[in-house]
C-alpha cells in the first residue's frame, strides 16, 4: 500500500477501536462536502449497516473525529447524541462510545452474509445458481486438460492461452474482432473494473458513473478517493445530452457504464446512445469502461452487440470492456476478463501481479469448457428467467398492489418503485420477517437518494416468491403510516 493512501475497507471487532482517520474514511461524505450532526449520524448508522464498521467497536473520541472530518466537536457530540438515541450506539462511563444495533435489527452488509441464514430468503443478491450437469461436466474436462499445466509454475499473469482465445473467438462472432492479446483474464467482473480504475484514476480523480448503479462498482471507486460525477438512468433510460453536458463540463478521467440490462433499472442502451456517448467521451479525453457482465441475459430482445462494436470508428481506442461468466454460468466459478487494446491489457497485468499475481488453472480450465456450451446453455437459461420473473411479478401483484415497476427486457432485476421514501426502513423490516432485499439508497452515488425504490431480483426458483412477497407485505402490515426513523431525517431525491 502507498505510504499516505487511505483505503476504504471493512473494520473488524478484531482491530477493537477506530481512529478518526479510519472512521472517517470509511464515511460516505454528504453531497455538500461537509458533514452537519445529522448527516454524520447517519453516514455512522450506513457504515454500520452495511457492514463496513464491525458491531461492538469503540467510536472515536469526539475531538479526534472533529479534527479528522473538519468539523466542530459540537457536531460530533450531538451525531454520537442521536445515535445513542436511535440505539446505534451506546456509551460506558469511562470507556468510550460504541457501536451497536437497535434491539432486533442485523447488519445487512457483508456481515449478514455470515452464520446459518435458516430460512431467510435472499433477495440481494442478483446471480442465478450454477447449471449443474454443465459444470460437473466442464470440471471433468478441465481435471483431464491439468495435467498438461502442473509442469509448470502455474503463474498465468494474462489468463491461459486457452481462455483467452476462447474469450477473444466469442467476441469476435458477436460483431467486435478481437485477438487473443486484447483479453486479460481476471476473478471476476469486479476485478477488472477495480483493474481499470487503478490503471487510468487515482485520488481526486473525476469518474463519471450512472444514478443509480452497481453498488460494488460505485464503492470501489470511493475506495480509490475518485469523485463521482452521477448522470441519471431512469424508467427512459439515458439522455445523451445529460451524458455529453456532464462529459464536457467535467472532464472527467474515465466513465463506467453497464449500457446491456443496466443494474439495477434493467434499461438497455440503444446503438445510436452508444455511439452518440463513445463520440462524447473521445471528444473529451475520457476512457469508457463499459461492464457487460449481464450482455448475455437477453429476456425479450436479442443480445446486444459488444458497446465497442456500436460505438463507431476511430472511438475503440479508449473502451475497456469487462464481462464475466458469472451471470450466464455461476458465480461461484470467479472467471472474468478485460478487453482492451493490447497496450492497455499489458498494462492492466503489470497492475494486477501486484494484486494477486494470477488466477486459477483450474477454474480456467473450467471456463475453456463451458465457454464451449455456453450458446446452447443460453435459451435455456432464458426461459427459465422469463418464468421466475413472472412468478415474481405475479407474487408482488398479489401481495403489494400500490407497488410499481417497468418490465426490464433483459437482466435479473425488477427496480420497484415504492410510492414512499421509506426503502431503508422497509429493508430493515423484512429482515426481520426473513427477506433480506436492497433499499435503493445501496445504489445511488449520492447518499440517501433512491430511497424510493427496492431493487428486486429474480434469480431465486420460482416457488420462493409467493413466500417472499407475503413476508415483505407482512412487513409493511401493521408498520406506522410514515415509515422512517424518528431520530433521522427523510432524504428524499
Amino acid at each position: 500500500m502507498a505510504e499516505g493512501r487511505v483505503v476504504r475497507s471493512v473494520v473488524t471487532a478484531s482491530d477493537r477501536t477506530l481512529s478518526g482517520r479510519q472512521l472517517g474514511a470509511l464515511l460516505t461524505p454528504p453531497a455538500e462536502g461537509r458533514f452537519g450532526y445529522r448527516e454524520l449520524a447517519r453516514a455512522v448508522r450506513q457504515a454500520l449497516l452495511d457492514g463496513r464498521v464491525a458491531l461492538r467497536m469503540r467510536l472515536p473520541a469526539e475531538r479526534e473525529l472533529a479534527v479528522a472530518l473538519g468539523v466542530s466537536r459540537t457536531t460530533v457530540t450531538a451525531a454520537y447524541d442521536l445515535l445513542r438515541e436511535s440505539g446505534y450506539a451506546h456509551s460506558r462511563q469511562g470507556a468510550g462510545t460504541w457501536t451497536a444495533l437497535p434491539e432486533g435489527q442485523s447488519p445487512i452488509g457483508p456481515a449478514a452474509l455470515h452464520g446459518d441464514s435458516g430460512s431467510l430468503i435472499d433477495l440481494a443478491l442478483a446471480a442465478p445458481e450454477a447449471p449443474a450437469d454443465l459444470v460437473a461436466q466442464a470440471l471433468s474436462e478441465a481435471a483431464a486438460e491439468l495435467p498438461r499445466y502442473t509442469a509448470a509454475q502455474g503463474y498465468h499473469p494474462y489468463g491461459i492461452p486457452e481462455l483467452r482465445a476462447a474469450i477473444a473467438e466469442r467476441y469476435t462472432a458477436r460483431g467486435l474482432p478481437t485477438r487473443p492479446e486484447q483479453i486479460l483474464v481476471t476473478t471476476g467482473a469486479q476485478q477488472a473494473l477495480t483493474l481499470a480504475l487503478a490503471l487510468l484514476g487515482g485520488p481526486g480523480d473525476r469518474v463519471l458513473a450512472e444514478n443509480p448503479s452497481y453498488t460494488n462498482a460505485l464503492d470501489a471507486m470511493r475506495g480509490h478517493r475518485m469523485r463521482i460525477t452521477p448522470v441519471p438512468v431512469t424508467e427512459a433510460g439515458w439522455d445523451s445530452g445529460l451524458v455529453d453536458a456532464a462529459l464536457r463540463q467535467t472532464a472527467p478521467r474515465l466513465a463506467y457504464l453497464i449500457p446491456d440490462f443496466h443494474n439495477p433499472t434493467g434499461r438497455l442502451m440503444p446503438d445510436e446512445q452508444r455511439r452518440e456517448v463513445a463520440r462524447s467521451a473521445r471528444a473529451t479525453g475520457t476512457w469508457l469502461v463499459v461492464d457487460e457482465t449481464l450482455s448475455d441475459i437477453a429476456l425479450d430482445v436479442p443480445a446486444p452487440r459488444p458497446f465497442a462494436a456500436s460505438a463507431g470508428p476511430g472511438t475503440g481506442e479508449q473502451i475497456i470492456s469487462v464481462g464475466s461468466l458469472s451471470k450466464s454460468c455461476w458465480g461461484g466459478l470467479r472467471v472474468g476478463w478485460a478487453r482492451a487494446s493490447s497496450r492497455v491489457v499489458t498494462e492492466l497485468a503489470r497492475v494486477r501481479i501486484t494484486h494477486d499475481l494470477a488466477g486459477s488453472v483450474l477454474d480456467q480450465l473450467v471456463a475453456v469448457a463451458l465457454m464451449d456450451r455456453i450458446e446452447p446453455l443460453l435459451p435455456a437459461r432464458a426461459a427459465e428467467l422469463r418464468r421466475r420473473r413472472e412468478a415474481l411479478v405475479a407474487a408482488l401483484a398479489r401481495h403489494l398492489p400500490e407497488w410499481r415497476w417497468t418490465l426490464p427486457p433483459g437482466g435479473l432485476c425488477l427496480w420497484i418503485d415504492l410510492g414512499r421514501p421509506f426503502a431503508s426502513q422497509l429493508a430493515a423490516r423484512a429482515l426481520r420477517h426473513g427477506v433480506r432485499v436492497e433499499g435503493g439508497a445501496r445504489f445511488g452515488v449520492d447518499p440517501g437518494t433512491h430511497e424510493h425504490r427496492l431493487r428486486i431480483p429474480y434469480a431465486l426458483p420460482s416457488e420462493v416468491y409467493e413466500t417472499a412477497a407475503e413476508r415483505l407485505a407482512a412487513a409493511l402490515d401493521g408498520a406506522p403510516a410514515r415509515l422512517a426513523d424518528p431520530h433521522l431525517p427523510d432524504w428524499v431525491a
